[in-house]
């Protein structure tokens, strides 16, 4: 890339974000450079209010000073605009409609887990059923995609890809802390022995150990955020 602004690249994000993780691991896949904009949640910058004025969420990721929002969105935005290896979605049209699919699935169901952490009581079970109903159906397709494929450690084959970046910002270390602090099991390796295989096969790929953050520090940041829902006594 060259020095001129269309091709400045900056993401606005935070460090506790499984959502500004998986850019994080597209930019450094692709071996983008950009720099890294670190947001104080309760404090929004005003130019992540104008960059995103829909969700005023992060991540955003400003290429050129146009901003693209959505963790998702903004990753195949990376994978047209820097077409480079490693291809995060397959060439195969039929196959790179059934990667979507799955994006779509862990898009959808993925957030029960977060329901989890934020609610208590009937809520809270619901949340608990949804979240391993989800990953039983991921299971069943892992077994399909890559335990039934001797040549395939990853989602996207050989490589990591575009639904392993985008499971692994919903399971990896972000369900561990989430069990710790809620004090459930819900990601039982022997429950779902494919998947545990799959978390260490991706949690070994430099660029993912590189950006992930470190456990203790997650705990403690989430800790702090579950006192925001504990019910209070009238």
């Amino acid at each position: 890339m060259g020095g001129n602004d269309y091709d400045v690249v900056k993401l606005h994000g935070h460090w506790a974000s499984p959502f500004s993780t998986r850019v994080l691991w597209a930019l450094n896949l692709k071996k983008v450079p950009y720099e890294f904009i670190a947001e104080d949640l309760p404090n929004k910058s005003e130019l992540l209010l104008q960059y995103n004025p829909v969700h005023k969420k992060i991540p955003v990721l400003v290429h050129g000073g146009k901003p693209i929002c959505e963790s998702m969105v903004i990753i195949e935005y990376i994978e047209e605009t820097w077409p480079q290896s490693p291809s995060l979605l397959p060439k195969d049209p039929y196959e790179r409609a059934i990667i979507r699919f799955w994006v779509h699935f862990v898009e959808l169901k993925g957030p029960s887990i977060w329901m989890v952490f934020r609610t208590f009581g009937e809520e809270q079970e619901k949340a608990k059923k949804e979240s391993v109903e989800m990953l039983r159906r991921i299971e069943e397709f892992c077994v399909e995609k890559i335990n039934n494929n001797t040549n395939n450690k990853f989602f996207g084959g050989e490589e990591i890809g575009i639904l392993d970046i985008a499971l692994g910002g919903m399971i990896v270390e972000w369900y561990d802390v989430i069990e710790e602090i809620v004090g459930v099991k819900l990601f039982d390796p022997k429950e779902f022995p494919h998947l545990h295989q799959w978390v260490n096969h991706f949690k070994q790929v430099h660029v993912v150990k590189q950006n992930l953050p470190h456990h203790h520090q997650l705990l403690l940041f989430f800790k702090a955020i579950r006192q925001n829902f504990i019910p209070t006594t009238p």
